[in-house]
């Protein structure tokens, strides 16, 4: 039997669309989640896999160490003064690298391709901070901060730029922690005194006399 045109162009008009759907819809999304997510990453790195950094601002350079006494401090501050850093400001900083991702907008990364020559329009010319990341197989890591977006929720950013820029370099938005991670007075960096433990008393001291009442 013979289909009458108009049945055949609705049938082959589905099977389209079917299509479509699955291979868009269905088949693209998992890919699409896929790549949005290796994207956005900004780092790949472990925790553990951190040996050193160096936090750069315009007010301090400080160089801390992976500490390898497990008694004291986990970091250590090597200069400019030398001694245990505060553990909980450098996780806060550490966690921050290592599950920082940079974020999005409609859906889109907010990856944007801009010529070298433009940075300044970020504030990545003259950041407000530079973050050096060495690990324990040597390699280095870099992330720049630079300037707030328009509306102060996010921060323009550049993950590990080219030595020499050729072209594009990718411009990111990260979270403004990253400000408040680093933005800190030496004071806060270092180990906090604990002031629980006070000095106990000598034993010999002579005992108060009570005074008689009249």
């Amino acid at each position: 039997m013979k289909l009458p045109r108009t049945t055949l162009f609705l049938i082959l008009l589905a099977l389209g669309l079917g299509s479509f759907v699955y291979f868009y819809e269905i088949r693209g999304a998992t890919v699409r989640e896929e790549i949005k997510e290796q994207k956005q990453q900004i780092f790949s790195f472990a925790e553990d896999d951190v040996q050193a950094l160096t936090v750069k601002t315009k007010k301090l350079t400080l160089n801390l160490e992976r500490s390898n006494q497990s008694s004291n401090s986990k970091w250590l501050i090597k200069s400019p003064i030398s001694e245990p850093a505060n553990d909980a400001i450098v996780s806060y900083l550490m966690d921050l690298l290592v599950k920082g991702k940079s974020d999005a907008y409609g859906g889109k990364l907010s990856t944007l391709p801009t010529p070298a020559n433009e940075l300044g329009q970020f504030g990545l010319d003259e950041p407000q901070a530079t973050i050096n990341i060495t690990l324990k197989n040597q390699q280095s890591h870099q992330l720049i901060l630079g300037r707030s977006n328009f509306n102060g929720r996010l921060l323009y950013a550049q993950a590990d730029p080219p030595t020499k820029p050729n072209g594009n370099v990718n411009v990111l938005l990260v979270s403004t922690d990253f400000q408040n991670a680093v933005n800190r007075e030496l004071s806060e960096w270092k180990q906090p005194v604990d002031n629980v433990k006070s000095t106990p008393l000598p034993s010999n001291l002579p005992l108060p006399t009570p005074t008689n009442a009249k």
